[in-house]
């Protein structure tokens, strides 16, 4: 331990000032192989990227070559991991919750990351952009209006807490339902969007900031898990932990953007008649996935930094309008009603045992927490990237508390004016014709605008937020697939991340073509369960690292 520590070179910058660095003969990229292919280079750790790279590339083709047994598998899969793993994701995300809740209280939360002397390598402002933008971003503009609207109205008997509905089964509206109907919509969907995701997100980038930054070691999932396997995680412990990383990033991130295509595409059918089908997905997936190649070769500042500023101003100037379009005054009552019933609603709303309302838990949470979980390598890392120099109590407070009071905030805004709408006009409202009344989640949040003025216009500004989200999330997620796969380096050739960030896109396809939102929905479960043990042992290991720093 020294206050002038040295780490290689390798795009990690060394601790500064007092740190634990862990004393390993492991050096950054020793694994590697590296070389050129015509005029592309390539960095690569094997045998991770060969793993992960021809089991990706072998899914493609699968899904490809066998689109409907491919479907019915998934079709399958999704219901049965939800019902039998329920319980599993519930109480391991709160847990999560109570860790990160400790570590801001505690002793441990005055340690640095980056070393005693370390300074934060980015502002506020920007900080924020990247976060929300690649930690919410297609999913506030997907499930926005969708969430609070569904749990307000549901038919199918999946309503939180068995809550009951305030529409009689021909429609119409039953007055003495609706206030708490409106209180349990909204909290309910708080309870997704609030502590417990980003909880799974501090954890992540928590354990890969403080292991490379203060310990010295690589950039990867691996590395937090030195207190518990030491030089082992260089073995096949190490590789099979990076890889399950790799599938729980690359399928996240899919499922993402498989949405936000669905998404994007039902906005142009609903403003300018585009046809909605998948081969007008699959262009759209190929059209952003090329911007987002754009954004690869600018890299991080040049790229994705941009673009998340940009649409982070966007994102506001919309919520602003339907803030005061909607009705300022009502929308911060609903603000106020979400986070008071948010709170009275945690603990049950958190239980994993003895509940009735199965399709809410099962249906819903389950999936939430799974997807969440399977989008933390991507989100960790790439929060980790941006966080060095703030300690680890300002970390957990601005990714935890801070993000979760804004996400309740944009539910209120989008959920609680698509409610009004279905309250005032429930037979002419569109929100409740294309969520209650023929469930086409896509088209909800063009259905809620098309309630307020200037609908077209803010329309067009909702698909490209969806779009740019898009991008920005491709850009980031291969960032973070590449550094995992070239061994923890942060400046492996920029071919490596064209591969990934082309394949992300492949991936989003096949999963569309075959079975759409199911078939994404079940990859995600599929590779969050097993992510989920790993995160509850890195809990265990951020422990013991940050004791360590306290201790020097």
């Amino acid at each position: 331990m020294t206050d002038e520590n040295e780490i290689p070179d390798q795009g990690i910058p060394a601790p500064e000032g007092a740190s634990d660095i862990i004393d390993t003969e492991y050096e950054i990229g020793q694994d590697n192989i590296d070389g050129n292919v015509g005029p592309f280079g390539f960095d690569i750790h094997n045998p991770v990227f060969l793993v992960s790279g021809l089991c990706v590339v072998a899914f493609v083709i699968y899904a490809f070559l066998a689109p409907t047994q491919a479907a019915d598998f998934f079709g399958w899969l999704r219901p049965y991991l939800t019902s039998t793993f329920d319980w599993f994701f519930l109480s391991a995300a709160n847990i999560f919750v109570v860790f990160c809740l400790a570590l801001v209280v505690l002793p441990v939360g005055s340690v640095r990351l980056g070393g005693a002397d370390a300074t934060p390598d980015y502002g506020y402002p920007g900080w924020f952009a990247m976060l929300f933008a690649a930690g919410m971003g297609i999913g506030l503009m997907f499930f926005g209006v969708l969430e609070p609207a569904y749990y307000f109205g549901t038919p199918w008997g999946d309503e939180p807490l068995g809550v009951v509905r305030p529409f009689t089964e021909d429609g119409a509206l039953i007055p003495e339902a609706v206030d708490e109907a409106r209180r349990m919509a909204l909290a309910a969907t708080s309870y997704h969007w609030a502590l417990h995701p980003w909880a799974i997100y501090a954890v992540v980038a928590l354990a890969l900031a403080l292991f490379s930054y203060n310990k010295g070691l690589p950039l990867s999932i691996r590395s937090a898990f030195y207190p518990i396997l030491g030089d082992r995680i260089w073995g096949w412990w190490g590789h099979v932990i990076d890889i399950l990383a790799v599938f729980a990033t690359l399928f996240g991130l899919a499922t993402s953007l498989g949405i936000g295509a669905q998404q994007a595409n039902a906005g142009l059918g609903f403003v300018y008649g585009v046809p909605v089908n998948t081969t007008v997905q699959v262009i759209l997936i190929c059209f952003i996935t090329a911007i987002a190649l754009v954004s690869v070769l600018r890299g991080l500042d040049g790229g994705v930094k941009v673009l998340s500023e940009i649409n982070m101003v966007i994102a506001v100037l919309l919520l602003l309008f339907v803030l005061f379009a909607g009705g300022a005054m009502r929308i911060l009552g609903d603000f106020g009603t979400a986070i008071t019933g948010y709170f009275a609603e945690l603990l049950p709303l958190s239980n994993p045992v003895g509940r009735t309302d199965d399709g809410y838990r099962q249906g819903w949470t389950a999936f939430y927490w799974a997807w969440w979980i399977s989008w933390s390598p991507f989100v960790g890392m790439f929060i980790a990237r941006v966080s060095r120099g703030r300690t680890v109590r300002e970390f957990v407070t601005c990714v935890l508390i801070i993000p979760s009071l804004v996400c309740v905030f944009w539910m209120a805004v989008f959920g609680g004016t698509a409610i009004q709408d279905m309250i005032t006009n429930p037979e002419a409202s569109l929100v409740k014709a294309n969520v209650i009344d023929a469930y086409k989640p896509e088209l909800s949040l063009f259905a809620m605008l098309e309630s307020l003025p200037l609908a077209s216009i803010t329309s067009t500004i909702g698909i490209i937020l969806v779009i740019v989200f898009f991008v920005t999330s491709s850009d980031s997620g291969s960032l973070v697939i590449d550094t995992i796969t070239a061994g923890g380096k942060v400046d492996a050739p920029v071919p490596q991340r064209v591969f990934w960030c082309t394949f992300e896109g492949a991936v989003a396809i096949a999963l569309l073509i075959g079975g759409g939102l199911s078939s994404l929905q079940a990859m995600v479960i599929s590779t969050g369960l097993p992510f989920t043990i790993i995160l509850l042992l890195m809990c265990w290991a951020i422990w013991k690292g940050l004791v360590a720093e306290r201790k020097i």
